[in-house]
């Protein structure tokens, strides 16, 4: 008898301990492309929540929910907002940082006007942290790498000062990292924050990180974070600490080169979900210091480029067969000889017609994101 009370008063005391064992501490991030996660197939561009674990402190967990093209407005209509409200909880944290796609006039499906719908908008992250037990903290967005007549331009003033109208008015903590990434842009200036961001590869992409970009800005909201809270579950750093994190050189040029097509021909999938299969010639792929893409395709009978908008500006020259071109309200049959310049927002589609591969070229600029 005595033998059974202990067990199982032994059987409640464990179940109890199992009840009370703490909850995860975790760190969760909205944002845009530059505070996202990217795979390897990436590399070398990442994102500062990416790294954002390597400058956490021990025992917690960073839940990096941020995307590519997104503003507060489109993380909010896709239910990304409500993805985090699912989760998050009491004693977490809630980093928000957007802007760069906010300032898209052109898209009134990301664009927030930075008088009324941003910090409105933004208002509501703040709400989703508090109502759940959870502490939100806005950062302002990251610096680009932008030039003129040798000053650094700020592309966010509007945003960053609603955002410090709002953290005011509202009693929220900020992180002030447009004003620490410009300072970090400019210790190194133009040629030297080049190896930070996404001059690689043929790209000039002044608004997203390479690695060791990527860890700089983690590096700078840790300490950002840190500054306004001694007890921050982040590394004890500086910005001046950040500022010192080195890149790796930059790649060299590479040098002039002859090819032959037959040495780098792939079959591929019809591009644009289209139909069938292509046999593709990426010339030049992995030349650096290149900010153009050349290469040629051939559609197999049966073989179309899917119906889409486009996302640039491309020429495509017709080697030889025919095919059937639509170009927005537009249908008509080309062929060898023919040239064709579709314009960035267009729509168009092509499809190879007849027995002979239609046989392209095609030349355009890698998109800037």
């Amino acid at each position: 008898m005595l033998k059974r009370l202990l067990s199982l008063l032994l059987s409640g005391v464990a179940g109890t301990a199992f009840a009370a064992s703490p909850a995860p501490h975790r760190v969760f991030i909205a944002g845009d492309s530059t505070a996202a996660t990217y795979g390897a197939e990436r590399a070398p561009q990442a994102g500062w929540g990416q790294k954002f674990p390597d400058w956490t402190a021990d025992g917690w967990d960073v839940r990096n929910h941020a995307v590519g093209g997104r503003s507060t407005r489109s993380f909010i209509d896709e239910g990304r907002l409500d993805a985090i409200a699912g989760e998050i909880g009491a004693g977490d944290f809630l980093l928000i940082q957007f802007g760069h796609n906010d300032a898209k006039r052109e898209d009134a499906t990301r664009y927030t006007d930075p008088a009324t719908a941003y910090p409105q908008l933004l208002q509501r992250y703040v709400e989703v942290a508090r109502t759940h037990g959870a502490t939100p903290i806005l950062i302002t967005p990251v610096a680009r790498l932008l030039y003129d007549f040798r000053s650094l331009v700020d592309t966010h003033g509007r945003y960053t000062l609603a955002m410090q109208a709002l953290a005011e008015r509202e009693g929220v903590a900020l992180i002030d990292l447009n004003a620490t990434s410009s300072d970090w842009i400019r210790a190194h200036g133009e040629d030297g924050a080049r190896p930070y961001f996404m001059f690689t590869q043929g790209r000039t992409d002044g608004t997203h990180f390479s690695e060791a970009g990527a860890d700089v800005v983690a590096c700078l909201v840790a300490a950002g974070w840190r500054g306004i809270d001694a007890d921050a579950p982040v590394k004890a750093v500086t910005a001046a600490e950040c500022n010192a994190l080195s890149a790796p050189a930059a790649v060299p040029v590479s040098p002039s080169v002859v090819v032959q097509e037959r040495d780098i021909a792939i079959e591929q999938p019809s591009p644009h979900e289209g139909l069938g299969t292509t046999t593709a010639y990426p010339f030049f792929s992995d030349a650096t210091g290149f900010d153009l893409i050349f290469r040629k395709r051939a559609f197999h009978p049966g073989a179309t480029i899917g119906d889409h908008v486009n996302d640039k500006d491309e020429i495509y020259y017709v080697l030889s067969g025919r095919g059937r071109l639509t170009l927005n309200d537009t249908v008509r049959e080309v062929g060898p000889g023919d040239a064709i310049l579709t314009r960035n927002g267009d729509r168009h589609a092509l499809d190879q017609i007849g027995d002979e591969a239609l046989v392209i070229f095609i030349v355009y600029q890698p998109v800037k994101r």
